[in-house]
Order: structure tokens, then sequence, then C-alpha cells
């Protein structure tokens, strides 16, 4: 911000703006939609064999006796996507833990919490296997030394004519 006096606070704006920035750095860090797609892989797993529908009077439940399969899975499923934002180095364990997560939720958890967890599943865990960590910032150029940078007085050159 360019009328912004250092020490005094941001406005409103500059205060969105900064947050902003700084999120992205933070995603950016990290694999941030592996974690995400993760964690929700793990909503409708844990979701629908607790889930209580009601269809013009008609109760339907997709309760079976899975449900203590479903809430491990879930659960677990959840807490590999935290890992994943707050643990970037350990991707490809919490990668393929997810990945075997999401392929044991299909016959154990009602098709994969009806198919929804089960693909996000699988994509936020081929997501944080192929995740890569940013290249570090390359050193910047080297600052001209003080013989080259001082002016020439008139009439000379630097070939010595």
């Amino acid at each position: 911000m360019p009328n912004h006096i250092p020490g005094s606070p941001l406005p409103p704006r500059g205060k969105a703006a900064d947050a902003r920035h700084r999120f992205g750095s933070w995603r950016g860090e990290r694999p941030f939609w592996a974690g995400l797609f993760t964690m929700s892989a793990g909503v409708p797993i844990l979701y629908w064999p607790y889930a209580n529908l009601d269809l013009d009077g008609v109760p339907l439940a997709l309760a079976t006796t899975s449900g203590s399969g479903s809430l491990i899975i879930g659960v677990l499923l959840i807490a590999l996507g935290l890992a994943l934002w707050y643990r970037p180095h350990q991707r490809v364990f919490a990668g393929l833990a997810t990945l075997l997560l999401a392929l044991i939720s299909f016959p154990v958890a009602n098709f994969g919490g009806l198919f929804l967890g089960l693909v996000t599943g699988l994509v936020g865990g081929c997501l944080a296997c192929s995740w890569a960590p940013p290249a570090p910032a390359e050193p910047p150029p080297p600052a001209p030394t003080a013989a080259r940078s001082a002016p020439l007085p008139t009439g000379d050159s630097q070939r010595g004519d």
C-alpha cells in the first residue's frame, strides 16, 4: 500500500489483502488441496450411517452394523487431512493411508459414503502422493562492485583508449 505509514494500523482493506497474502503463502507451502479433499472424504462416510432421512413420511435409514467402521474411517480421514496441512513432510504416508482407507470404505461404509467419500478420498490421496514441496528461492544476484558503478569522467573510456 503506497500511502500506508509504517507502525500505524492497517485500514480494513489492507488487513484483508494482508490476510489473503499470508493465506496464499501458507497454502503454497503444503498440500492444501490434498488435505481439503481428504477431510471432505471423511464427512459423507461419517454422515450416512447416522443420518435419519424422511421421504414423505417414510423413514429412510442407512444405518448398518458397520456404523463403527464408518466412524473410525471417517475420523481417520479427517485426521489425515489435518496432518497433510500441518505436517506436509508426512505427505506420502498420509496419501497412502488415505488411498487405503478410501478403498476400504467401499465395502465397510455404505459404498464409501455413497461414492462421495470414496471418490474424494481417492483424489485427495493421489494429490497427497504427487505433491512436491516448492523449490527454494534462488539467491539474489550479487550487487555490482563499487568500481563498476562509479561514473566515468567525460572523455575517458573503460577500454583504456
